[in-house]
């Protein structure tokens, strides 16, 4: 049985249902083909759910070889849909992944690269308003992380008919809040955190209502009140990241649950539980889903916004939650991007498949805006429509020619997935480009730049094309740290 922190999944559900009763580089990253018309396009566009983990790693899940966790019903997405092995997130932090996942522009031009305090500004095209105008109640619940209070950037200015959850990185830190944010407004909760920051972050003393638990439920009732029409709900949850705040005791759980008696360090069994409690929680979803007998007219998409971390205490080498891969979060190697994507549609996307397709979070705009058949679409996106691979038919799929990242925490830094080949760039240390086969090395254990000339100078040309200079992210780290917007994790 699922695991699921202080009442079994049955309980938590049959808790929650009596609650319910009473309340102009495009061209640069696209692609080889322009993508055509939706390949087996629905008379009736579909709900779409996409939930968003933070900080799940490559392997922390058991459809992508982990062992020592269980995650039956994450994995079950997998058994009853399409499983990606080669997609990406926007970047390999939180702020700069959101916003390429929003936006569908890359983080070499875009406006958010990094983890700060800027907000999305009025204007900025998401999402939720091309689904908005298709027709969609849109609602998000869980971690923005790309507006603050009283800016432009908050969800319900950006196309989301509700929001519940945490705006601020530094506030989602916290598993047992003072407040959480509903809509635009702080509502009070009934934790203490002494010292609480200005975002509300903090440790707190009185840990009473865990906010993973409310803002599920809340999604759930989203659905309960949208079920009639087609709705957009996107989950950006806040586990298994850890609150930094609290040191070794970061990785806050109610408790461990069937992890309890195992012989792992505390963060591990933490770790361990916050992934269980996901993995049920997205178990109530699919059970409302098919109670309501809307199973078969929605779209459920499951990814993370980058790869493991290694903070609140977690060691991410202990499950092995980067898997196959080189690096974690922070890094543009492999285990710092490379994150899962599961796409489950009875009826629609045949079970148990599996696709190597190269894919990242720049392409779920357009693939978001074709299965909602959106009359329009902004101009100059980064990404392409996976709706010829989800949906195989007459239209055929677009290939990217390259994907590109860019980051600049501890200097400077590129890279380049072209074909199997990964090329990385670290300005700081002048070192030129490391160059990685990823059919034949997929740890990117072995530098073979040396070898491959051509290939180094073809990425190279990528790199330097793709970076659009920003005055808001300076490639000198030394000006970065007094004029860029202060870092948040």
């Amino acid at each position: 049985m699922p695991y699921s922190a202080n009442l079994s999944r049955a309980g938590r559900f049959a808790r929650w249902r009596s609650a319910v009763t009473v309340c102009g580089l495009c061209g640069l990253l696209a692609i080889a083909c322009h993508h055509g018309a939706l390949a087996a396009e629905p008379a009736t566009p579909p709900n779409i759910v996409f939930i968003m983990a933070d900080d799940l790693g490559y392997g922390d899940l058991g459809c992508y070889g982990q062992t020592r966790i269980q995650t039956p019903n994450i994995d079950r997405l997998a058994a009853e849909g399409l499983k990606f092995t080669d997609y990406y997130a926007g970047s390999c932090v939180c702020a700069p992944s959101r916003y390429v996942l929003m936006t569908g522009i890359h983080t070499g031009h875009g406006y958010i690269r990094g983890n700060s305090k800027m907000s999305l500004r009025v204007g900025d095209a998401t999402i939720a308003e091309v689904l908005k105008k298709a027709g969609y109640k849109t609602g998000a619940f869980g971690k923005w992380g790309l507006g603050q209070e009283k800016s432009g950037g908050v969800p319900t200015v950006q196309g989301f008919d509700v929001f519940y959850g945490f705006l601020d990185q530094h506030h989602a830190h916290n598993y047992f809040p003072a407040f959480l944010i509903r809509n635009a407004r702080r509502e009070p909760l009934t934790n203490v955190v002494p010292g609480e920051g200005d975002y509300g972050d903090g440790v707190a003393t009185a840990k009473k209502e865990y906010a993973p638990d409310l803002i599920w439920a809340e999604a759930l009732q989203f659905i309960e009140r949208s079920k009639e029409s087609p709705f957009f709900l996107y989950l950006p949850v806040t586990l298994p990241h850890a609150n930094n705040q609290a040191g070794q005791a970061g990785m806050e759980i109610p408790d461990y649950g069937r992890y309890a008696s195992e012989d792992w360090p505390e963060p591990q069994k933490g770790l361990a539980a916050m992934i269980g409690r996901l993995d049920a929680d997205v178990g109530l979803l699919l059970e409302l889903l098919a109670q309501h007998g809307i199973d078969e007219r929605t779209i459920v998409f499951f990814t993370s916004d980058n790869g493991p971390h290694a903070e609140g205490g977690n060691d991410p080498d202990f499950f092995d939650s980067n898997g196959p891969l080189r690096g974690r979060k922070r890094d543009l190697y492999e285990g710092g991007i490379r994150v899962p994507l599961l796409v489950r549609w009875p009826g629609k996307i045949a079970p148990g498949t599996e696709t190597s397709l190269l894919a990242y979070h720049g392409d779920i705009l357009q693939t978001l805006a074709d299965l909602a058949q959106a009359p329009r679409v902004p101009a100059g996106l980064d990404g392409t429509s996976l709706v010829p691979t989800l949906l195989p038919g007459e239209a055929r799929q677009a290939i990217h020619n390259f994907l590109y990242w860019e980051f600049y925490e501890k200097g400077f830094k590129q890279a380049v997935r072209y074909g199997d080949w990964k090329g990385i760039r670290f300005e700081k240390d002048n070192a030129g480009v490391e160059l990685y086969n990823l059919e034949q090395d997929l740890a990117e254990a072995h530098d073979v730049a040396a070898d491959h000339a051509d290939i180094v100078a073809t990425i190279i040309g990528i790199m330097d094309a793709a970076h659009v200079p920003s005055p808001d992210w300076p490639q000198d780290p030394d000006r970065q740290t007094r004029t860029a917007p202060g870092p948040s994790k």
